[in-house]
């Protein structure tokens, strides 16, 4: 039964932008490239637990600059409440670099002097706030200044006065404390008195306590855990939860016992240890979707372990953790190998089950064309790309900052097109095939081994046009196969989303199966496209066909456009009608019927620049309605977008 409350959690205290050292195996001085994600203990908690299906948010301070805006855009496409998070004017967000050396060694720099989410207040705690939620989550870094602490303290009362369920995670990181130097920030534990005491002061305010063997000798004034845990208990009647990494947790609800093995416990995973920072927070995420939906501490602690495991398996802090559908997956077929990355199935479900923005409309005005425009009479390499921000601006004017619309542009030809349209709001995907290629090559910007992909904005959807067929012979069928699942995998490993593209028509007469039957060999392949391009089939029974070959391989797959193959509008209308009856069929992305009479005008100099402008936008915006009208009454299907 949904609680009546709007919010699940609400995390406070520190934000930041880790830069992840993509290297890994060497010291953080020899690092050569990073890979930018959101970090910090109670930004990773919300993002955790929005991927496991609670409604969260977080309380902090981000910078009025490029990385405090990274955060809030990165939690908004996590589904995490932003309300919480204020706009510092004067100082900046948090940065942490940070590597992998080895299992045991993990460098790591905070870059904090003065920073954003250190200056919260009390004045940034807001009761109505407060109130909407179930639970706030606290962690111990804000405990560590006056103000920070002012700021949480009246969290908590808040959260008291409105009957909140409140929980701490200790997170004890000694140099935040003032403790150790700025080289130090891998340390984990340094005895501290006047820590102990400022911890201690405040843990009768929390219903829950978690913290690994170590962060309760801090907690509990004694390097002796059980004796910690008592010295807790002594002050909190919170249920304690002690992680003790490879072994699991252990849940104690009521007197310390005499072992650590006489609480309650869920199940360790037997994972890889290839990084362990944000485990801990992993844990939490997942314990607070037990402990919230009132599940018993050992399933809780399933929860926690699982998700604790995914990050000490994987790259990075909140992209390691799991979603909902991932978790239950795999906690009902097990662990198959220990490193959770090289688990092939288990990345795809990770990879499909959290992916951003909501994409169930695809308009797209695609003008990625090169060859047909190159032929036509007074191209030239650099009116084509001026005719590509003409296009670019039809697509904006159309779209008219609403969503669902999209443009495919290349870079060769619509440089300056591609880059204006970052930021705008508009899907973008871009083109690497070589024009008319058969069999199958790229364009040389990509480099052999598709390196140039590593330049690629995250937003950019990599298309591939493939001119394919069944009764291809085997040369060219293993010519295309090898490039295509090259060109997959270079996706994935620089995070980028792809689309495959089709045409079978043009290589070889077709029937009702021969699309399905492309498709099915290519998932046969380990190629999971983010997205489908088909060309408009003419019956029910080829869509039905190729739409249930993708879903019986990829029940989260994003979905399918349809090609214009630059029919009339007429056509294009009856084809449409035909696709739209398929949920799994987004949108079209149509390029000449919108732009071809317009290009071979403008190009002669027979057509004005808003001339050109305005006839793309009207097609475009005709094609558009039509979409729209043919699809209404259409239920929306797929996976999580």
């Amino acid at each position: 039964m949904p609680h009546p409350r709007p919010l699940d959690v609400i995390t406070i205290g520190r934000s930041s932008v880790d830069l992840y050292g993509a290297q890994v195996g060497g010291r953080l001085e020899d690092m050569g490239s990073f890979q930018k994600y959101i970090g910090g203990s109670p930004t990773n908690i919300a993002a955790g637990t929005a991927r496991l299906g609670l409604k969260s948010a977080l309380i902090t301070r981000v910078g009025d600059e490029h990385m405090g805006r990274f955060i809030r855009e990165e939690l908004a496409k996590e589904g995490v409440d932003t309300r919480g998070v204020k706009t510092d004017p004067e100082r900046l967000t948090a940065l942490v670099l940070l590597g992998i050396r080895d299992d045991k060694q993990f460098p790591l720099i905070f870059y904090r002097e003065n920073c954003a989410d250190m200056a919260l207040c009390e004045d940034d705690i807001n009761e109505p706030f407060i109130a909407e939620a179930r639970s706030v989550v606290a962690t111990g870094t804000h405990l560590s200044h006056p103000r920070t602490e002012a700021a949480v303290l009246k969290a908590l009362t808040l959260a008291r006065k409105h009957g909140l369920q409140t929980a701490l995670d200790i997170d004890y990181r000694p140099n935040l404390w003032g403790l150790a130097g700025h080289g130090d920030g891998e340390s984990r534990f340094i005895e501290s008195a006047q820590v102990t005491v400022k911890l201690q002061a405040t843990l009768h305010l929390f219903d829950l306590i978690v913290g690994t063997e170590e962060e309760f000798h801090i907690a509990g004034g004694t390097t002796d855990t059980i004796a910690a845990l008592r010295a807790v208990r002594a002050v909190s009647n919170a249920t304690l939860v002690c992680k003790r990494g490879p072994m699991g947790a252990a849940a104690f609800t009521g007197a310390i016992p005499d072992s650590l093995d006489d609480g309650q416990t869920g199940p360790g995973f037997p994972i890889e240890v290839f990084n362990v920072l944000g485990a801990g927070d992993g844990f939490m995420s997942g314990l607070l979707k037990g402990w919230l939906d009132g599940e018993p501490w050992p399933t809780a602690l399933t929860y926690a372990n699982a998700c604790g495991a995914f990050a000490v398996s994987r790259h990075g802090c909140t992209p390691a953790y799991p979603s909902w559908e991932e978790l239950q997956f795999f906690l009902n077929r097990g662990v198959v190998t220990p490193a959770l990355r090289k688990d092939a199935a288990l990345e795809q479900i990770h990879w499909a089950t959290n992916r951003h923005r909501d994409l169930s409309t695809m308009r797209v005005f695609a003008f990625d064309h090169r060859m047909q425009l190159e032929q036509m009479e007074g191209a030239t390499p650099q009116k084509i790309g001026a005719f590509k921000e003409l296009c670019l601006k039809a697509a904006l004017k159309t779209a008219n900052g609403q969503p669902g619309y999209g443009i495919l542009c290349d870079s060769r030809l619509g440089r300056d097109a591609l880059f204006q349209a970052a930021g705008t709001g508009l899907w973008i995907g871009r083109p690497v095939e070589w024009p008319g290629s058969r069999p199958l090559t790229l364009e040389p910007e990509l480099g052999p081994d598709f390196g140039g992909l590593q330049e690629w904005p995250l937003e950019h959807v990599v298309k591939v046009l493939c001119f394919t067929h069944p009764d291809d012979d085997a040369d060219t069928k293993a010519n295309q196969e090898d490039t295509v699942r090259r060109l997959f995998h270079a996706c994935r490993r620089n995070r980028l989303e792809m689309l495959l593209e089709v045409i079978p028509s043009k290589v070889a007469p077709t029937d009702d199966q021969t699309s399905a039957t492309i498709i099915q060999r290519f998932y046969d392949l380990g190629i999971y496209p983010d997205w489908w391009k088909l060309e408009p089939f003419t019956t029910d029974a080829a869509w039905t066909n190729a739409c249930a070959a993708i879903t019986r391989n990829d029940p989260h797959t994003r979905g399918v456009v349809v090609l214009g193959l630059d029919a009339s509008e007429a056509d294009l209308a009856i084809s449409l009608a035909l696709a739209a009856r398929q949920p799994l069929v987004k949108g079209f992305a149509i390029g000449r019927t919108i732009f071809g009479d317009a290009a071979r005008a403008w190009l002669k100099g027979e057509m004005t620049d808003s001339a050109a402008v305005a006839q793309m936008s009207e097609r475009y915006a005709r094609l558009a309605a039509l979409w729209d009208s043919k699809r209404k009454d259409v239920a929306p299907m797929g996976g999580k977008k």
